[in-house]
């Protein structure tokens, strides 16, 4: 026995080598991490690390498999040392045959005999190709890998690809960290502080109950990777901590201020909504690799039937029996997946499954899954497939007339686990139950009955709770769908009644009425009423008014009498199924025309006063109506906690959309135009009061005029209209100039919507335009804008203040913006103002290469300044013009923004005509020529639409 007393003063490092020393099985087969850090009574995840690192100075040697073994180098005999290090090479390399042999065996229509974990993926040359070769590069870019972000549908498989990943990843030794770690941020969506506490860690005393200090996730996760599910449902606040993270591989714990923390960890995120308009920007820019995985209708027919064939193995292999299954019900199964994909169909596979299992409990050998005793739902899928004559010929031919699957006694790898997976053996449930049943004297078809009906209770059960989609199609697995009908229109009833039930009314009242049909049809006595329920129903008058009517609509609808006994049964139901006291928040969406307009507006109230009830849709400038209104109504619905939503819009079509986001989302929904921030702070000031409602809240904000002390009008002016101001109502705006429109200004736009957001500005939007046709694109603009100022790579000829790239990059943005302000608080309107702010300091190639590294995601600043800082030397030679600091950095800063679009294949357009106008011309030629410095230095080519952009960004610079 290991000494415990020997250890007392040992560190955790020489804690973990004495005992391996004490042991044989060090030596011969090798020590699990499990089984080390319960002797030792260490954390998993430290034993992990320390192994890992006497692996990496040799004195430990680990095996290949699972679970991994360390073994023990003896350090003072060199040939011991051989002997040992060449025999665990040769288990190694048999094990590896040998596990090559296995694979090759289970491929799915392949002959591959590739080791790594992605060649037993279904569709990996197909469907899933390009998601895998994504996958591989991000895990072995050096030095650390690509973080990912893996979109797709509820039940794609995101959690099993995110598994894959780690595993591919562990097979290939580019971790230290034995485990994947993984985090569902919707478990604390609700509570950021808690959510957060949970990723970073927090200190002693950061929030009440904080009584030691905590790791987080993200140190546990140290030297491996951490899977974030359901990403979008991470706060602002979590989203910017997680990319300071990436960008800086440093993070603090909740409560510490001045003191960091150093991780290296592989982030793996995935979300269920589009990245685009559920995650911050600054985050997804983050993120090199986006990895879409397809619904189940867009993988081939091929790789169905093998998902099918992979699931039922599972289930076979939790029986130890072999599964029968005709064409019909193969149809059937993968035609039953309607909206959960592959998740939805392991559980259906479950379901059907251990209902095979229930009728052929006696026999040990095998089970049969019958199409005629499957629940309607799943035999629906056969018609729906028909229905589909390309699809059910493909499936045809790759189908024989009956299918068995046998146990093939496989450890299951870790990427087969996701939150599908039930935490408990099914099989032995029924078995259990079905022994009990039948020793009380339940006859067969009563066993099957309960036990059916308890299967389906603990499916639904669990889905739910795994985020399963749960809708009424559900219910007629163990329901009839006239039982669901009555049930609704007693609902319906209720609500006419003004009786609110809670979301398990559907559930709860089906069962109970089900229940009581069945058991007067098979002439079974009917329950007595117990005193105690009696007593109770006392309780609630109510309920058992309603339950007289709920008595007469059963009676109506199935023509039979009900017994009174019945009345405090369905009372007491009532009264259990009746919703709680409604205590959530009124949802508040802000809608804004503009690319973040909305977003600023709720970034800075959920700063100042911690709300969690808002949610934002920033709408561009070239979005439809109809696109706006899905993307409102989907937010409407994310924030609707039972009390509705007050919309808050700034102008537009938004205005009208109120009565049509009821329509499709059931919340009842009021509308305030003209928003300000000030008026989404008041409002979430509101809301978060639990006594307001909806139509208060909106009455109130109607007749709010912001917090200032109102301005009292001179006497002199009342009643004089002519000396009194117009007001514009068209929204502020400042333009953003480059060449291109996309690039360099989107760039501008950030750092200016990052000040006003700063400055509590609310209502100036920023709009990055192009040179090429600038005169037009301002005139079109000034229809709907009152454009206060202009920046970039240029000063169009309109008269307001202007602030130029560099001094916009060297810090020039504050004073521009109360430059501005004040500006408009002079009364000399109209008046030619051109202003330009002089650089703080010279530019040099070291400030430039600052700009690139903080405004570019995919480039090496350091590699690349050089190569665009000669460039630029190279046309300034050849030229006739000064080449200013202005000009150099709006070259450098493009230039930049054309190198990432080639890297990340985003090209842009012009038209011939267009690029012809400019072929002719000298400095054509000069360009040209300097993107050789381009092409041979970094071997990128840049295309004719880039050459003219930059044409026409000198073009426009030495215009006069």
């Amino acid at each position: 026995m290991y000494d415990q007393e020997m250890r007392k003063n040992m560190t955790r490092r020489e804690k973990i080598l004495a005992y391996l020393k004490s042991q044989d099985e060090a030596a011969s087969e090798g020590m699990t991490t499990l089984a080390i850090s319960e002797a030792l009574g260490l954390v998993r995840s430290n034993v992990s690390k320390e192994l890992n690192t006497l692996v990496r100075e040799d004195i430990l040697k680990k095996s290949n498999g699972r679970p991994v073994r360390y073994f023990l180098v003896v350090e003072d005999d060199t040939t011991k040392k051989q002997v040992n290090k060449n025999k665990v090479s040769a288990d190694k390399s048999n094990k590896k045959k040998q596990q090559i042999a296995e694979e090759a065996r289970s491929q799915d229509n392949s002959g591959s005999s590739e080791t790594d974990f992605f060649e037993t993926m279904i569709g990996r040359k197909d469907s899933l190709k390009n998601q895998v070769e994504q996958a591989k590069a991000a895990i072995l870019y050096p030095p650390h890998g690509l973080n990912v972000l893996i979109t797709g549908p509820t039940g794609s498989g995101k959690t099993y690809f995110a598994n894959a990943m780690y595993q591919f990843a562990w097979e290939k030794d580019v971790l230290s960290h034995e485990d994947m770690t993984v985090f569902n941020c919707a478990d604390y969506a609700h509570n950021p502080q808690l959510l957060m506490s949970q990723l970073f860690g927090y200190t002693k005393g950061a929030f009440t109950g904080a009584n030691e200090e905590k790791d987080g996730l993200i140190q546990q996760s140290d030297g491996g990777m951490l899977f974030l599910d359901e990403v979008h449902r991470l706060p602002p606040e979590g989203q910017e901590m997680i990319f300071y993270f990436m960008d800086h591989g440093t993070y603090s714990k909740l409560g510490e201020s001045g003191k960091t923390h150093h991780a290296d960890v592989r982030l793996v995120c995935a979300t269920t909504e589009d990245p685009e308009s559920s995650l911050l920007q600054t985050f997804v820019r983050r993120i090199p690799i986006m990895i879409q995985m397809p619904a189940f209708k867009e993988r081939t027919m091929r790789e169905r039937v093998a998902m099918l064939k992979r699931l039922l193995t599972i289930e076979a292999n939790r029986i130890q029996r072999n599964i029968r299954l005709n064409e019909d019900v193969v149809q059937a199964l993968i035609g039953s997946v309607t909206y959960g994909n592959v998740g939805q169909l392991k559980s259906n596979i479950q379901l059907v499954c251990a209902q095979g299992f229930l009728g052929s409990i006696n026999n040990e050998s095998e089970i049969k899954l019958d199409f005629d005793s499957m629940p309607t739902n799943i035999k629906d899928g056969l018609p729906r497939l028909a229905s589909n004559r390309e699809e059910q010929s493909r499936l045809t031919k790759l189908l024989e007339p009956t299918m068995i699957v046998h146990p093939d006694n496989s450890t299951r790898a870790p990427a087969d686990r996701d939150n599908y997976e039930l935490p408990y053996n099914l099989y032995e449930v029924i078995g259990e139950k079905a022994q009990v049943l039948q020793d009380e004297g339940l006859d067969h078809a009563a066993i099957n009955n309960f036990i059916m009906t308890d299967i389906n209770v603990h499916l639904k059960s669990f889905y739910k709770n795994a985020k399963f989609d749960r809708t009424e199609k559900s219910f007629n697995e163990i329901i009839d769908q006239d039982i669901i009908d009555v049930t609704n229109e007693i609902g319906r009833f209720l609500k006419e009644e003004r009786y609110d039930v809670g979301e398990n009314y559907l559930y709860g009242m089906s069962l109970h009425i089900s229940s009581f049909i069945k058991r007067v049809q098979s002439g079974k006595p009917l329950r007595r009423v117990a005193n105690n329920i009696i007593s109770m129903v006392n309780d609630y008058p109510r309920e058992f008014d309603l339950a007289k009517k709920i008595k007469k609509m059963l009676e109506e609808h199935y023509n039979m009498p009900v017994p009174d006994s019945e009345l405090y049964y369905l009372a007491i139901l009532l009264a259990s199924l009746k919703a709680e006291p409604e205590i959530g928040k009124v949802g508040i969406v802000v809608a804004a025309h503009g690319d973040s307009t909305a977003s600023s507006m709720v970034h800075v109230v959920k700063q100042l006063l911690s709300a969690d009830n808002l949610e934002s849709f920033d709408m561009a400038l070239e979005m439809d109506p109809q696109t706006a209104l899905k993307g409102i109504a989907h937010k409407v619905k994310r924030v609707d906690r039972g009390n509705g939503v007050l919309l808050m819009v700034d102008m537009g079509s938004l205005g009208t959309f109120n009565g049509k986001i009821e329509k499709m989302t059931g919340a009842a929904v009021k509308t305030i135009d003209m928003v300000t921030t000030a008026m989404v702070l008041e409002a979430a000031r509101k809301s978060s009061l639990i006594d307001s409602d909806l139509e208060l809240i909106y009455n109130e904000l109607n007749d709010f005029n912001g917090y200032s002390r109102p301005m009292i009008e001179s006497e002199q002016n009342v009643g004089n209209l002519d000396s009194l101001e117009v007001s514009d109502s068209r929204q502020r705006a400042i333009v953003a100039l480059c060449a291109t429109g996309q690039g360099t200004a989107e760039k501008i736009k950030e750092i200016l919507d990052g000040i006003l957001v700063d400055h509590l500005i609310d209502d100036i939007v920023v709009i990055p335009i192009s040179v090429v046709g600038m005169s037009q694109t301002l005139e079109d603009l000034k229809r709907n804008y009152n454009i206060i100022a202009t920046t970039g790579v240029t000063r169009p000829k309109i008269p307001v203040p202007f602030i130029s790239l560099e001094d916009l990059l060297q810090g020039g943005g504050e004073k521009f913006i109360s430059l501005i302000q004040e500006m408009e608080d002079t009364p000399e309107k109209g008046e030619d103002v051109q202003v330009d702010l002089e650089s703080s300091e010279d530019l040099t190639e070291q400030k430039a290469q600052q700009y690139l590294g903080q405004y570019f995601t995919f480039i090496n600043p350091q590699k690349l300044i050089g190569v665009l800082w000669n460039y630029c030397d190279y046309i300034a030679e050849r030229v006739d013009f000064e080449f200013t600091n202005s000009l150099r950095i709006s070259v450098v800063m493009h230039l930049a923004g054309a190198i990432e679009r080639c890297l990340t294949n985003s090209p842009i357009t012009a038209s011939n005509a267009e690029i012809r106008s400019v072929q002719e011309s000298t400095l054509y030629q000069i360009i040209v020529r300097a993107n050789k410095v381009i092409e041979t230095t970094l071997n990128l080519k840049l295309s004719e639409e880039e050459i003219y952009y930059i044409v026409k960004l000198f073009d426009t610079e030495t215009a006069e």
